[in-house]
């Protein structure tokens, strides 16, 4: 590995498990899961270029699917022709702009160390001595996404990447899920899931937040939830709110006892909760009169400790979650072992309520995993997570 890759210094946990993943040799493949601005990209573009200057393999293969953001449609070269390829190298140049001059880029395309593969085009194809990546593989039909895990030829390396969760169409069962899963029992195969917290691009996380409050102000709505949105529409006209999930249904299922948890919850714009509720509570107490529900309020912000809390039956629990983030198509909680028993509920029972709730809301399950604090090094608590898990 040359020096590019090596002075490439990651910025999070993330992407430090990232960047072991691509330098260690052993992983025949490496999958790499998760939000825009993470990194998956620039990371696995940087160590490709620098596998070829290194020598250390013959061509990086780039593919990556070009999609109409108007239709959906993905484009191949039959429809674009040699614009395809000028879309890509812009591609290339935009990621790689302050490490890898355009020039150099250019000239490696010039002597076929970089060549742009068509995703329509890759069956029947085998790479030997090459790097392949496989970027944007949440906009691929899963078969597309498999098939090319058959064109690792000798001496080669596959990296895909993709979002499980904020480029996935509602309801649906996308590509970076499935291929993911279907690497997890590879054992060639290495898979790094990556979260909000290892988003580090300017204007990203604002970006991803924007998609998560569209996500949820288009959700399919009961009658029961228009009715609290009408009520806080009216009785808190100024308060920016973004949407109403009422879960009488899924705590009965659960077995949650009724009068622990809200009946509903309502999601405000961060900054906005205090406009719903009132000075003294008196607009949510209004809106609960309206309505005949159990209300809770929640802003929408990345750090997701605060609707984990809302839901959960427990007041005191927040204390005992120590992170939530999403990890693949899932959002993971680590939970102190003290407080894990209390988390989980009796016989899993808050654990299914969250997730049914989570189902609903964002399109996505829970998995919590307890975590054991281990002791204290320079002023510092180390965590250590255990094997078990819940879902």
């Amino acid at each position: 590995m040359g020096e590019l890759f090596k002075n490439l210094k990651p910025q999070t946990p993330g992407q430090e498990e990232m960047h072991i993943a691509l330098s260690n040799r052993k992983y025949e493949i490496v999958g790499l899961f998760g939000p825009t601005g993470s990194g998956k990209s620039l990371f696995s573009l940087l160590y490709g270029v620098d596998a070829v200057l290194s020598g250390e393999f013959k061509r990086f293969v780039i593919s990556r699917p070009v999609v109409d953001v108007t239709t959906g449609k993905e484009i191949s070269i039959a429809d674009l022709g040699e614009v395809y390829y000028e879309i890509a190298s812009n591609y290339m140049n935009d990621v790689l702009s302050g490490y890898v001059e355009a020039e150099k880029l250019k000239e490696l395309v010039n002597q076929g160390k970089i060549v742009v593969a068509d995703t329509h085009y890759l069956r029947g194809r085998t790479f030997d001595d090459s790097i392949i990546f496989l970027d944007d593989v949440h906009s691929l039909p899963a078969e597309s996404a498999i098939e090319l895990i058959t064109r690792i030829g000798r001496n080669s390396r596959l990296i895909v990447a993709g979002d499980p969760v904020f480029q996935r169409e509602a309801g649906s069962r996308d590509s970076a899920s499935l291929l993911r899963e279907v690497l997890l029992g590879e054992e060639s195969a290495r898979v790094v899931d990556l979260g909000l917290k290892d988003i580090v691009r300017p204007g990203a996380k604002r970006g991803v937040k924007l998609i998560l409050e569209a996500k949820l102000r288009t959700r399919k709505l009961k009658e029961s939830e228009k009715l609290v949105l009408d009520a806080a529409r009216i009785r808190a006209p100024d308060a920016e709110v973004v949407t109403a999930i009422e879960f009488i249904d899924e705590k009965k299922a659960s077995g949650v006892k009724p009068e622990s948890t809200p009946d509903a919850l309502i999601v405000v714009k961060e900054g906005y909760i205090g406009r719903l509720i009132g000075k003294g509570g008196e607009r949510i107490t209004a809106i609960e009169s309206d309505t005949g529900l159990k209300l809770r309020a929640v802003e929408l912000t990345l750090d997701l400790k605060p609707l984990v809390r809302a839901i959960h039956p427990i007041g005191w629990i927040h204390k005992h979650i120590i992170d939530v983030d999403f990890a693949g198509p899932d959002l993971l909680i680590k939970v102190s072992s003290e407080g894990y028993p209390a988390f989980v509920g009796q016989k899993g029972s808050h654990v299914r309520l969250i997730d049914a709730v989570m189902k609903r809301l964002m399109g996505v399950g829970v998995r919590v995993i307890e975590v054991e604090e281990a002791g204290e090094k320079s002023g510092e608590k180390k965590r250590k997570e255990k094997a078990s898990e819940k879902t």
